[in-house]
């Protein structure tokens, strides 16, 4: 998910890692520093529209470096989270480094991820443009509930819940849609999506160009 520019509330200094409240987190994150740059993938590709398959080994050396890679790869993006599937691995794994209305950072990753939203007669949903990755340079309006909770492991198979309000809750949401093999696409009425995918092909370039400048100057 892109990074939303336009927040109405500062990001303070609060910050939640896995779910739980430290007093102070890098930016960016450990990871990535010992992460290696990976392509993102396209809307179009097939890995990104079929389910991914649930991690079965735990706590191995690849998996941790799998997590490392995207949090880099996520920065080089300017992205707030991504999708195992969105670096071409089609495994339940995402990561977020994700700000909330409330100016709370949450950082991490959550692997296995079942999404949990409020019951229809409780819950407010809120229009609000959202970006991709995956879809360079296109933004539009996606109506979702403020509100959601996500429950699955971390990278050694201990069990985690990630609760998001607002503009986190939304990228919990646009995450977990990627692991289904959807994107925020999907959700979008034929006219709407014929309009975002025009932005795509204006704008990707453009994009693809910023994102190999911000990984240069990583690199000196």
């Amino acid at each position: 998910m892109s990074v939303r520019h336009d927040r109405s509330r500062p990001v303070d200094r609060r910050v939640r890692v896995l779910g739980q409240p430290v007093d102070t987190y890098p930016a960016p994150s450990p990871e990535a520093a010992r992460g290696s740059l990976r392509r993102v993938t396209v809307v179009g590709e097939e890995v990104l529209r079929r389910p991914c398959r649930e991690v079965t080994e735990f706590g191995t050396a690849e998996l941790s470096a799998l997590i490392d890679d995207m949090f880099l790869t996520m920065y080089v993006a300017d992205g707030a989270g991504l999708a195992a599937n969105q670096v071409g691995v089609d495994i339940r794994l995402f990561v977020y480094d994700c700000p909330d209305d409330d100016g709370i950072r949450h950082v991490g990753h959550i692997i296995n991820p079942v999404l949990d939203l409020p019951d229809p007669g409780s819950r407010r949903l809120v229009d609000e443009c959202e970006g991709c990755l995956s879809v360079p340079g296109a933004t539009m309006k996606v109506s979702r509930p403020d509100r959601a909770v996500v429950r699955g492991l971390d990278k050694d198979g201990n069990p985690l819940v990630i609760e998001g309000m607002g503009y986190f809750a939304r990228c919990l949401q646009h995450e977990a849609d990627h692991l289904l093999g959807h994107t925020y696409l999907d959700r979008l009425s034929k006219r709407d999506r014929k309009d975002a995918l025009g932005q795509m092909a204006e704008r990707r370039e453009g994009v693809f160009a910023q994102r190999a400048l911000k990984a240069d100057s990583l690199r000196r």
